[in-house]
């Protein structure tokens, strides 16, 4: 008896709109304080635990669903890493433990960095957009271990800049891909790779 092959076909939405959105605004938000504009408050913690950091790993979760490695790899380990900034400052502020001290964190900001940079060379099959989202995040993450290395106020207000940079490509992206499918047609541009 000849075997039967099933097709199923996946007609579930793109979760990378919300991953994009969610790392973007967050990312964003985050980058205003770095860059001096106000202190750091509920606000961005509430924004990293349940945007950058639940809707991140909604998203991936999803991408895994739709068999896209990537974008499971990417929208978990970023939504993790949102969940596990805010772990940072407040654990301790509830008395579970101590918080990490400058060293630590330096190598948080490196590790971060040279993961990003794995991931970047992933982008390079994907589109132009996405590559600037990840070059300008493992940027940001140098920057952030070069400002806690050096202690420079100034290069931790260059951070904020760039992490703003980054944050709203990644909101432009969300709402490029998410428009264009809305609409059938290329109304933001992503760039693709040739």
């Amino acid at each position: 008896m000849p075997e039967e092959k099933i097709r199923i076909l996946d007609n579930t939405g793109n979760p990378a709109p919300l991953g994009l959105a969610a790392f973007g605004m967050t990312t964003v938000l985050l980058n205003l304080h770095n860059a001096g504009l106000f202190n750091l408050g509920t606000m961005i913690l509430a924004m990293g635990i349940f945007y950058g950091g639940i809707a991140q790993v909604i998203a991936g979760i999803f991408e895994w669903k739709k068999g896209n490695t990537f974008g499971m790899v990417a929208f978990t380990s970023f939504g993790l890493f949102w969940i596990s900034l805010v772990a940072l400052l407040v654990m301790p502020a509830l008395g579970m433990g101590t918080g990490p001290d400058n060293a630590a964190m330096i190598a948080y900001f490196i590790i971060w960095g040279i993961f990003t940079l794995g991931l970047f060379f992933g982008t390079l099959r994907a589109n132009r957009a996405l590559q600037f989202i990840f070059a300008t995040l493992v940027i940001l993450f140098f920057l952030l271990a070069i400002r806690d290395i050096t202690g420079n106020a100034v290069i931790g207000t260059i951070a904020g800049i760039e992490g703003i940079i980054c944050g709203l490509s990644a909101v432009y992206t969300a709402m490029a891909i998410l428009l264009n499918e809305v609409f059938g047609r290329v109304v933001l541009p992503v760039w693709p790779v040739k």
